[in-house]
């Protein structure tokens, strides 16, 4: 028999609306606090069957490089401790550029692959979900977790764990997939992020804010951004390799990166999708409090 929620991941409360057109990922809405997550629970086995053949990237566009450089710029004037952990690392591209800028780097994998290139890159590492018995209480300046938090249902664990390891008055950055953007409301039923058992909570600027709120974090900002237009393409365009979209989206970053029209017109574009909550990227950064 399949094992469903009783409560909202995010409120406790037992007042669910199913969501029609996403009924093929089994997700509800929550008629108290508006959190979007699938209401049925997979199995162990169905997770260790998806997560086997996942595709991994090996490759990291420089922009994506640069990018990461420029966020450790806003990190600074968090560094006291001079400890950074991303929960959910990857190939540990963000967390070697970490590195060379003289931070203590710590990561955490769920693959022995993963872990074993991060390991190589000379980064700290734990296997599976980020254990805070593995870390002395408080004492990390930065925690980061890039595309992560989607793929769980205990966010309020999850936060609960990284207020644990973070010092007072430290930051948590993080990005997930906008279910307020405007490609979901275009896109409907064929916006490709809503994929089953692979992302299992879907946020909002408010939604993610509650979470944090919860635990004692104050936000800092909240900025939504991007707009792919390769997944546009792979809808009306029917490409047939999903992954086609990525290499779209990668041509006009190249395009625009070293063009300055281009750049005015996207840090514009994004300035108004930050305002209205729109765009397809949701970066969150918040500060511990307590």
């Amino acid at each position: 028999m399949p094992t469903l929620h009783q409560n909202c991941f995010l409120c406790g409360k037992a007042h669910f609306r199913p969501i029609e057109m996403y009924a093929f990922a089994h997700l509800q809405s929550c008629q108290s606090c508006g959190f979007v997550f699938a209401a049925l629970i997979p199995t162990v086995e169905e997770l260790q069957a998806y997560y086997q053949k996942y595709p991994r990237d090996h490759q990291i566009s420089p922009i994506t490089l640069k990018r990461y450089a420029e966020l450790l710029e806003e990190f600074e004037p968090f560094r006291k401790t001079n400890r950074i952990i991303d929960v959910g690392c990857g190939d540990g591209h963000f967390l070697a550029v970490a590195k060379e800028k003289g931070w203590e780097v710590f990561g955490t994998e769920y693959t022995a692959e993963a872990v074993a290139v991060c390991e190589k890159k000379g980064i700290k590492m734990q296997t599976g979900a980020l254990n805070r018995s593995n870390y002395e209480a408080e004492s990390f300046d930065v925690i980061t977790s890039f595309e992560v938090i989607e793929h769980i249902n205990n966010p309020q664990e999850e936060i609960a764990n990284f207020k644990a390891i973070l010092r007072e008055k430290g930051l948590v950055y993080l990005t997930t997939p906008n279910f307020n953007s405007i490609s979901r409301n275009l896109l409907k039923e064929k916006w490709t992020i809503v994929e089953y058992p692979e992302h299992l909570s879907y946020y909002t600027p408010r939604t993610i804010k509650q979470v944090f709120e919860n635990e004692g974090f104050s936000k800092i900002k909240i900025l939504t951004t991007g707009i792919s237009i390769g997944r546009y393409q792979h809808h009306y365009e029917s490409q047939k390799n999903i992954n086609d979209f990525r290499t779209a989206d990668e041509a006009l970053r190249q395009k625009t990166e070293n063009n300055p029209f281009l750049q005015f017109a996207k840090n514009a574009v994004n300035t108004s999708l930050s305002l209205l909550g729109r765009g397809d990227t949701l970066k969150a950064y918040f500060r511990k409090e307590q």
